[in-house]
C-alpha cells in the first residue's frame, strides 16, 4: 500500500492519500480522542503523540498537530493509517452514521423569507467552493444566513488555516456577492 501526503495551506495539517475511498459520501471531522471513538481509524491517529484532530474528504484523510515536527509525526501516522487498511477493520464503528452531513444542517439558520437566497447560496457552496477546498485537504459547510452575512464552518486544513480569513473574505465572499447581490459579508461560524 503507497499513501501519498500532500502539504496544506495550512501547516499545521497535512493530508494523506490511501490511493482508496475514505469516506463514500460527505466529510466526518474529529476534533478529539473522545470523538474519534466513533471511527476505529480516527483512534488510531489520536494514538499518536501530538495528533490533535483528523478529518475525512472522500479520498483523503488530513490530520492536524497540536505540537511536533512532521518529520517525525509523519512515519507513526502512516503507520497507523497502513495498519488500519491491513487490518480490514471498517472505517466507523458499528451504527455511527456514515458522515457529519445531519449535524451539520442540524444547527442552520435563516429567516424562511431567505429559502431561495439561501438556495442558491448552498449550491455555489456545493458546486464552486467544496470541491476546492477538498483539494487543501479541508471542507466549508454553511451554517447561516442573517442581515445579509453568510455563516460558514470551515473544517479539516481549513480549521485554524492562516490563510482562511483571506479565503473567506476575498475568494468566498466575491464569489457569492457576484451571484448573490443579498450577500454583504461572509464569517466563520
Amino acid at each position: 500500500m503507497f499513501i501519498q501526503t500532500e502539504a496544506t495551506p495550512n501547516p499545521a495539517t497535512l493530508k494523506f492519500i490511501p490511493g482508496r475511498t475514505v469516506l463514500d459520501t460527505g466529510t466526518m471531522e474529529f476534533s478529539s480522542r473522545e470523538a474519534a471513538a466513533r471511527s476505529p481509524l480516527a483512534e488510531r491517529l489520536f494514538g499518536v503523540p501530538g495528533v490533535s484532530g483528523v478529518f475525512y474528504g472522500y479520498d483523503f484523510v488530513t490530520v492536524t498537530k497540536a505540537d511536533g515536527e512532521w518529520q517525525h509525526l509523519k512515519p507513526a501516522i502512516l503507520g497507523a493509517i497502513m495498519e488500519h487498511y491491513m487490518s480490514g477493520a471498517p472505517l466507523l464503528a458499528h451504527g455511527t452514521a456514515g458522515n457529519d452531513e445531519a449535524a451539520d444542517e442540524e444547527g442552520e439558520f435563516f429567516s424562511e423569507a431567505d429559502a431561495d437566497t439561501v438556495a442558491t447560496i448552498k449550491d455555489l457552496i456545493e458546486t464552486r467552493v467544496r470541491p476546492a477546498v477538498a483539494n487543501d485537504g479541508g471542507d466549508i459547510t454553511f451554517r447561516g444566513f442573517k442581515d445579509g452575512i453568510v455563516y460558514l464552518n470551515m473544517k479539516g486544513a481549513c480549521s485554524g488555516c492562516p490563510s482562511s480569513t483571506a479565503t473567506l473574505q476575498h475568494g468566498i465572499q466575491n464569489l457569492l456577492r457576484h451571484f448573490v447581490p443579498d450577500v454583504v459579508e461572509v464569517r466563520p461560524m
